[in-house]
């Protein structure tokens, strides 16, 4: 079945083009959900929650652009609305703290340990740091979608860089006192 006629047997509210469309783009779409979620079952929920969206939406989409594309803003958006009616999303300050660089020796981290550190951080500074380095949207778009202002996207951002670099550092360094331990211990 080619996507135009998914699309259109969807809009119809036929089960088996809605299971056939999730499973084409529930891999995708809880990539996205897991990114901002605090865990795995924190973004089956939140997935759920979208594809509920998009079952519903999908009157609204017009054939005008991607649908991945259309997809994926809902997603964003179903999430975000979530945790805005959660009141998740409180004002820290409005500082313009400088911006916390990370140093270049940093390289040998692998990326499941720097996605679970991400994942780990307070949920209004994993919001704001997913927001403005893995999508691109600059702090004023960000203060619009989180309800905050764009001082305040600034200030999470420097404090989640913050903590990424404090628990990067942490880790290198109990990995260094370990091998200096293992090598005293064996003298």
């Amino acid at each position: 079945m080619s996507l135009d006629e998914l699309i259109k047997n969807c809009k119809k509210g036929n089960r088996q083009a809605q299971e056939q469309l999730y499973r084409k783009y529930s891999p995708v779409l809880f990539a996205i959900c897991l990114k901002y979620s605090r865990n795995k079952i924190e973004a089956e929920d939140n997935l759920h929650d979208s594809f509920m969206v998009i079952f519903d939406k999908i009157d609204q989409f017009k054939s005008k652009g991607s649908f991945e594309g259309w997809l994926k803003r809902i997603t964003v958006n179903t999430v975000l609305q979530k945790y805005r009616k959660e009141e998740y999303m409180t004002v820290v300050t409005d500082s313009t703290e400088s911006e916390t660089e990370i140093d270049s020796g940093y390289a040998d981290i692998s990326l499941n340990t720097l996605l679970g550190y991400i994942q780990d951080l307070p949920h209004k500074y994993r919001l704001t740091f997913n927001l403005y380095v893995l999508d691109g949207h600059t702090h004023k778009e960000i203060g619009e979608m989180l309800g905050t202002s764009a001082g305040t996207s600034k200030s999470n951002l420097a404090r989640a860089r913050q903590i990424l670099k404090d628990r990067i550092e942490t880790t290198q360094n109990k990995a260094i006192i370990g091998l200096l331990l293992f090598f005293i211990l064996e003298i």
